[in-house]
């Protein structure tokens, strides 16, 4: 698509990025903002979005079965596990568990079907017109999305408290019975002094490259970033602080030039 062609004023890596002012809908930068790309675990945000507007009792248990297996093989939550649907939550937000987002959707009223009609209902509702979602996790590239899209979806998402708590969390125990594992954050950022995070959410499969959403106030401003398709591992949480230091910088240079007396 040549995305990776275009230019920004901050050299970013993502091939896609867009930094907005939550409170004034100010946009600070913008880079193919409207390109509709696989977006993978940020998917997952709406997952947590549709289970919290569906006041689910989250202290239900919920059991992994071989059809959550079967969508990822790699997991620590093994078939048989049973954990609530808050710590499902818990882990499909901040850890990006796979398994554990399908089970949120298979156990949503209706099933898997009625779970993803219903996250495109959400995404139709709040104007995401660039939206499509073909399942909870966001290992499926048809799940697609545009960066104007994901702001509005990260400005709904940071409303829920609950969404905000679980997705800034910085690590988790689960308790399995014969064991204990230990799951953190995939965002490193979060355990970062120099940053204060209301929400966020990473992603990453070959298709969609590596891609993070969040609400960061920076420099006395409520921010929602969004970067897709970054190459590297590190290179969407570099671009975040390229971000960053360009915003404070900004705000110094604001007040350097204020009038005096």
């Amino acid at each position: 698509m040549g995305l990776r062609q275009a230019s920004d004023p901050l050299d970013l890596s993502s091939s896609v990025a867009l930094v907005v002012d939550q409170d004034t809908s100010e946009v600070l930068l913008s880079k193919n903002d409207t390109a509709v790309l696989p977006i993978a675990s940020l998917t997952k945000l709406m997952t947590g979005l549709v289970v919290a507007d569906a006041q689910l009792p989250l202290d239900e248990l919920i059991t992994i079965t071989e059809a959550d297996a079967a969508v990822y093989r790699q997991s620590r939550l093994e078939v048989g596990a049973t954990l609530s649907r808050g710590e499902m939550m818990h882990l499909a937000l901040m850890s990006s568990e796979n398994r554990a987002a399908n089970a949120l959707g298979r156990t949503f009223p209706g099933g898997s079907e009625a779970f993803v009609e219903r996250m495109n209902a959400k995404a139709h509702e709040l104007g995401m017109r660039d939206t499509r979602f073909v399942e909870p996790t966001g290992l499926s590239s048809d799940n697609r999305s545009s960066a104007r899209d994901l702001a509005t979806l990260v400005t709904v998402a940071y409303d829920r408290p609950i969404l905000r708590d679980l997705s800034t969390s910085q690590g988790y125990q689960v308790d399995l019975g014969r064991r204990t594992l230990q799951y953190n954050n995939s965002n490193r950022l979060v355990r970062n002094p120099e940053w204060d995070i209301g929400l966020q959410k990473t992603g990453y499969i070959s298709a969609a490259g590596r891609c993070l959403v969040m609400q960061a106030q920076v420099a006395g401003r409520k921010l929602i970033m969004v970067f897709l398709d970054s190459a590297g591992k590190l290179a969407r949480l570099q671009d975040a602080e390229r971000v960053r230091r360009w915003v404070e910088a900004q705000a110094i240079q604001r007040q350097f030039m204020r009038p005096q007396g």
